[in-house]
């Protein structure tokens, strides 16, 4: 895997064989942040990337310039290696969680400006990801939230969705944090 662009442009990481995930696509993730670009300024930002496995969003925001990102990630092998690679980039930047998302997403009270999620695709409760996060007031005015996730799911009817983009196998919906 490797940081597409930014401070970091083309260095590549490598995650363990055994961590339980299923990390974006270098396609699929070079495709977002190209949407992203025009409508961020990374420098100005805070995010969020929910379930971050490897924390290649994380790293992808850091090396742009994002200087407040918080990961969060249940499983112990990830959190390991997401602070491990984090520090060996130096990206200071990057807080680590460990914890269930959801228990988290209950318990949090900062807003941030870019909230990203990658559930595992079999996750049933991932339908309820976008409403858990406007409910608790998560992302702030002129906010993004993006959940990544399988085609057979439609979060058109869902309040405060503003498109969807397919690229291959992968699916990126993008919600406001103002009703549409």
């Amino acid at each position: 895997m490797r940081i597409i662009s930014g401070t970091h442009k083309r260095q590549a990481f490598y995650p363990p064989k055994n961590l339980p995930v299923r990390p974006t696509t270098d396609f699929g993730k070079e495709a977002l942040f190209n949407i992203l670009n025009n409508r961020i300024d990374f420098e100005a930002i805070t995010a969020l990337d929910l379930f971050s496995g490897t924390g290649s969003i994380s790293y992808e925001l850091a090396s742009r310039g994002c200087k407040q990102i918080t990961a969060v990630d249940a499983d112990s092998n990830c959190y390991a290696f997401i602070k491990r690679t984090a520090g060996e980039f130096v990206f200071t930047g990057i807080s680590v969680i460990k914890s269930d998302v959801f228990k988290f997403l209950k318990s949090e009270s900062k807003a941030y400006d870019l909230i990203f999620a990658d559930p595992p695709y079999e996750l049933k409760e991932t339908i309820g990801i976008p409403g858990l996060i406007f409910s608790r007031n998560l992302l702030k005015p002129n906010g993004l939230l993006i959940v990544e996730h399988p085609k057979e799911l439609s979060f058109e009817t869902t309040e405060r969705f503003l498109e969807q983009r397919n690229y291959s196998k992968v699916n990126f919906s993008i919600f406001s944090n103002e009703p549409v």
